[in-house]
């Protein structure tokens, strides 16, 4: 939000009491603070970190509902890993997107990390990268999940990455278990890295 120098009248660390006054209670702000004029929270932006919630267990944790993907069936951890290991670097993730109504210039992105982390029956899936495409982190959690039930070699990312077509990958992960969890801003902006909500 932009707002003039002459104008704003509250102090920054006062900034999120107000603004979260005439928010709906599930988007709140944490923190503000003054950026140049020439700042931009999108194109500024050099990397996220995304994170995709997986709760593997038979009984779903009422708390995670609608937080998490419910995937019942015992889950592989070392494949999953193993798979996981092969998205980092520069690569066409094509295979990983969802089809648009149009040709995307460009397909190819730079992942800097895939881990698989579990804690009890949560298990996390965190991505990051220089820019992600559409559904391309759901696309890799659906394809993760499935190597972990068996139904994928973790081998096999090398042939999805290659065929360069959705249909060569697996399944596009449910909406509701990833979080836009950190954006990282180069710099000269701020050098800071913040978090934030899906």
């Amino acid at each position: 939000m932009d707002v003039r120098a002459a104008e704003f009248k509250l102090p920054a660390r006062k900034v999120p009491l107000a603004a979260n006054a005439h928010l709906p209670p599930d988007i709140r702000v944490m923190s503000c603070r003054r950026m140049p004029a020439d700042f931009h929270a999108r194109f500024d932006a050099c990397g996220k970190q995304y994170r995709y919630f997986i709760w593997n267990h038979p009984a779903m944790n009422p708390l995670l509902e609608k937080r998490a993907w419910h995937v019942k069936r015992v889950l592989n951890l070392r494949a999953m890993r193993a798979a996981a290991a092969l998205f980092p670097g520069k690569r066409d993730f094509k295979s990983f997107a969802a089809n648009r109504d149009y040709e995307m210039e460009d397909t190819v992105r730079t992942i800097t990390r895939c881990d698989v982390k579990r804690s009890g029956p949560l298990i996390t899936v965190i991505i990051e990268g220089d820019g992600f495409l559409y559904k391309m982190c759901r696309g890799i959690a659906g394809t993760l999940v499935q190597i972990g039930e068996g139904r994928h070699e973790p081998g096999d990312v090398e042939r999805m990455l290659a065929g360069l077509n959705r249909s060569a990958a697996g399944m596009t992960a449910p909406a509701w278990g990833l979080v836009l969890w950190k954006v990282n801003y180069r710099k000269g902006v701020n050098g800071t890295k913040r978090r934030g909500d899906r």
